[in-house]
């Protein structure tokens, strides 16, 4: 998809008269990683980053205003929603409401086909979905960047997922207002040369993790000798990796992601107490990365907040590349993605 079709795609509507709307989006992994923030409330992050869209893993999400209501009524996956989920989906309404101007409460119901808290952007997904259904429910009508903005409030990777294929995240200015501050940070699709590329989703454990994400950034930030060094030296990927995807070097973006993901994950390991994401399933895997390279094929690995590894590699090697990392993988199950589509409205029932 072209960066002007992308830009138009996400853009949301006035809402129509039944004040309801459904939305759909894609979890992104990051290739240059978003970890650690400078501001909690307005989730502005302390460095910029860049990720690729996935085309699997949707998440799709109903809103509908409900006049007179005294709560919102939020299900996931047809339950309701609990403790921490629920309170940050309605502050996120909350923050809706006082956009547009309306007090009315809302039904949410969201669908999420992401293994939840596993470190596969599960939050990405959920909450550029809700950005964009809330947006068109409550009748605020948002081009593709003030979208992003709103969605990063509710998640911080989920600006990025308002776009498809290649994204980068704005950190913003560091110096200035708080409002100065807050428009500076979004998401904008990344132009990029014949690529072709897939990543292999190598899920070792879909289970919640032990440590949130939230929690281990704020120790990393606190704790971690290895921080700060790591955030400058992500800054320096971030112009290497863009300078790749530019001219189509796969081999180069595969290269810069796997250093930046093993880069992070060694300052959690630094911190007091550490953080510790890896598991002993996921170093066989990262074993099996090497063996591939050794044989000739490209295959770069990267890893989130989680047990979990995406293993970049080209479309035409996706096959070959998961079934080594099926039986690296101790049983866990195996995926292939490819470069994924803009969040988007969809009409009518929901088709």
């Amino acid at each position: 998809m072209a960066v002007e079709q992308q830009a138009t795609a996400v853009r949301t509507a006035p809402a129509s008269t039944a004040g309801s709307a459904t939305a759909v989006a894609h979890p992104n992994i990051a290739l240059i990683k978003y970890w650690g923030k400078r501001d909690e409330r307005l989730i502005l992050p302390r460095t910029d980053s860049l990720s690729m869209t996935l085309d699997i893993f949707p998440t799709t999400t109903r809103v509908r205003r409900v006049p007179g209501a005294d709560h919102d009524d939020v299900t996931l996956g047809g339950a309701p929603a609990q403790d921490e989920a629920q309170r940050r989906i309605v502050t996120f309404l909350d923050l809706v409401r006082e956009r547009a101007g309306s007090a009315d409460r809302a039904v949410v119901d969201t669908e999420n086909t992401v293994p939840t808290g596993a470190g596969l952007a599960s939050s990405a997904s959920g909450f550029a979905a809700l950005a964009v259904a809330a947006a068109a429910a409550y009748g605020l009508d948002l081009d593709a960047t003030a979208l992003s903005r709103l969605a990063r409030r509710g998640s911080g990777s989920a600006s990025r997922s308002l776009f498809g294929d290649f994204v980068v995240w704005h950190a913003g200015r560091h110096t200035g207002t708080e409002e100065e501050a807050d428009l500076s940070s979004y998401a904008e699709p990344v132009p990029t040369g014949p690529l072709d590329p897939a990543l292999v989703v190598a899920v070792v454990n879909a289970g919640p993790k032990d440590v949130s994400s939230r929690a281990a950034m704020r120790r990393t930030v606190d704790t971690s000798p290895l921080f700060e060094p790591w955030a400058v030296s992500s800054k320096d990927d971030l112009v290497d990796m863009r300078q790749a995807l530019g001219r189509g070097d796969l081999e180069a973006v595969g290269e810069i992601a796997e250093r930046n993901a093993l880069g992070m994950h060694a300052t959690m390991l630094a911190a007091r107490p550490a953080v510790r994401y890896m598991s002993p399933a996921s170093l066989t895997v990262l074993d099996s990365v090497l063996q591939l390279r050794r044989d000739g094929v490209l295959a770069y690995a990267t890893m989130d907040a989680g047990p979990n590894v995406k293993v970049l590699c080209r479309n035409a090697d996706a096959d070959r590349v998961a079934g080594v990392v099926r039986s690296a993988a101790q049983g866990g199950a195996i995926h292939i993605a490819r470069p994924g589509p803009a969040a988007r409205l969809l009409l009518g029932d929901g088709r």
